[in-house]
């Protein structure tokens, strides 16, 4: 292995960049921004109007973009496929499958649905159909939802109505981006158990273009909530000039029904399949994962406790060593760890805590360290999570990294905390620039050529590393060897490595910033107040 400036020279996994297609899709995201945010005003005011919670509508009116996104590929391929029966042989459900296209019989078509009239019972003739899709379907048996009739007709024929102006030249992908956004707007506004389910696209897009799962084979999402990892390894593959449903195979768990049906519909959404299984993943590893995948995509439940450890004596998944039950961040860490082939990588979120953990914690941190295989880690600032608003890292692991000799001693750390966009007063997201340009941190790193698919990158890259090559940057990134780490406790928090930039602030910025923070104790404090609050109501009822 070659030694640059200090630091081993990346060779491995290098993949050019895809500027056409790339272009293509920010063309394509600025044309349907105008339709996600029509259709979404339409649908939060029907619920707003009706006598159904935000978890009660969620679901079907995902199935009815989906049956939308169904309805005008069948129109398509049945234009293909008209001419090509003969007497003897009719076209039929395989045809359509064969062109990776769901089969709608005639009570299932969207225009059927819209042509009944208003006295006839929309809700049941809608779950009808759904049944109907899955059976001519079957990779859908039990997915769709079938309760429509808790619906007004009022209610429901605005919704076709609303959903039947999305052009039907769209292309699958914009599609499942209306799909998407409305699974980040219903993840919104239902708290904490709508992140349960979705993982904000900016996040997720980070990790997959970090581990570039281009070109592998096998993708595992032990937590996939509702298959946002999934779809965009996918659209990564695609970017790359590669058919995604030929070139990757999805591996998913998860242990809430109503979550596996959601992933199984947003797979279906982009015209992907995968299996994805109801499982607890502590307890359960029904793809038999050891050592099996090219890569490893998650977003776990943080801090859960009481896991029964019993049940994990002698689990192959955890080879070093089973922690505290307190706490199972280091149960996920381990899976992530041992799903991977020799050349595997992985890329998930985790808790700030687990970077610092102590006693059995430390230890398995230790030996994960030890093993070479951990390549980046990234903070991640607060307020990207719609169910909490403390800060995560992104943890990266890389098997192969763990046989090349000088490389392997050493891990990149990023800080991205003071990375960010302002979405509202409570949420904020990286723009594709602010992605791409975290990206190339790592790229540069490698010593590859950076992308520059969005504009605004090169001005970044330009102002951090303005020679074009990699160097450490003060209060943003710095790779480090494995005798700091350990001079460090076997730390891997980026703060105690990348130091903090000292910068002058004027008075108006200052007082602007401290009004964010206030704003930010205030909103942590009522939080508190509100589970101290809880906690002595319980407390009571215990002891009267």
């Amino acid at each position: 292995m070659a030694i640059v400036s200090g630091r081993p020279l990346r060779l491995r996994f290098g993949l050019e960049p895809s500027c056409v297609k790339g272009h293509t899709l920010n063309v394509l995201a600025t044309d349907i921004y105008d339709i996600q945010q029509t259709l979404w005003a339409i649908a939060d005011e029907l619920r707003a109007n009706s006598n159904l919670s935000s978890s009660e509508y969620s679901t079907p009116v995902l199935g009815l973009i989906f049956l939308k996104f169904a309805d005008d590929k069948f129109d398509e391929a049945r234009a293909e496929l008209e001419g090509t029966g003969t007497g003897r042989r009719q076209v039929g459900p395989a045809d359509y499958h064969a062109k990776k296209v769901l089969y709608l019989p005639h009570e299932a078509e969207f225009d059927t649905l819209l042509a009944l009239p208003e006295a006839a019972d929309i809700g049941q003739a809608i779950s009808d159909a759904m049944r109907l899709i899955e059976e001519h379907n079957p990779d859908l048996d039990g997915v769709l939802p079938k309760d429509y009739q808790r619906f007004e007709n009022k209610t429901l024929f605005e919704l076709l109505r609303a959903f039947d102006v999305i052009p039907s030249d769209l292309s699958g992908d914009a599609f499942g981006k209306i799909y998407e956004y409305f699974l980040g707007k219903f993840a919104m506004s239902e708290g904490k158990r709508g992140g349960q389910f979705f993982t904000p696209a900016p996040i997720v897009e980070l990790i997959v273009r970090m581990i570039e799962p281009a070109g592998g084979t096998k993708i595992l999402d032990p937590a996939c909530g509702s298959g946002g990892m999934f779809v965009q390894s996918a659209r990564f593959v695609e970017q790359h000039r590669e058919a995604a449903g030929d070139r990757i195979s999805i591996y998913g768990q998860e242990k809430t029904t109503e979550t596996v049906k959601l992933a199984k519909m947003n797979l279906a959404v982009h015209g992907l399949a995968g299996d994805i299984r109801e499982a607890n993943t502590y307890y359960e590893d029904t793809h038999d994962c050891i050592g099996e995948f090219d890569y490893v995509m998650a977003n776990p439940p943080f801090n859960v406790d009481k896991v029964d450890n019993a049940r994990l004596e002698d689990d192959p998944r955890y080879p070093f060593g089973i922690p505290a039950a307190d706490n199972a961040n280091y149960l996920w860490i381990q899976n992530f760890y041992s799903a991977l082939n020799d050349t595997g990588r992985a890329g998930f979120v985790m808790a700030n805590s687990a970077s610092d953990a102590r006693s059995s914690e430390l230890e398995i941190r230790r030996q994960l360290i030890q093993t070479r295989a951990v390549s980046a880690i990234v903070s991640v600032g607060p307020q990207f999570f719609y169910t909490v608003a403390l800060p995560v890292t992104l943890w990266f692991l890389d098997k192969g990294k763990t046989t090349e000799d000088d490389w392997a001693d050493w891990t990149l750390f990023i800080d991205a905390r003071e990375i960010y966009t302002q979405v509202d007063r409570a949420h904020r997201e990286w723009t594709p620039a602010q992605i791409e340009f975290l990206v190339n941190i790592q790229r540069l790193y490698w010593q590859w050529e950076p992308t520059l698919e969005y504009d605004g990158t090169k001005e970044l890259l330009d102002e951090h590393f303005p020679d074009g090559t990699y160097t450490d940057v003060l209060g943003l990134c710095r790779y480090v060897h494995i005798d700091e780490i350990e001079e460090q406790g076997w730390s891997l928090n980026p703060g105690r490595y990348v130091g903090v930039k000292f910068e002058t602030m004027d008075e108006g910025v200052f007082q602007e910033r401290i009004t964010e923070l206030t704003t930010e104790f205030n909103e942590l404090s009522a939080q508190a107040s509100e589970l101290t609050g809880t906690i002595e109501n319980f407390l009571r009822q215990i002891h009267e």
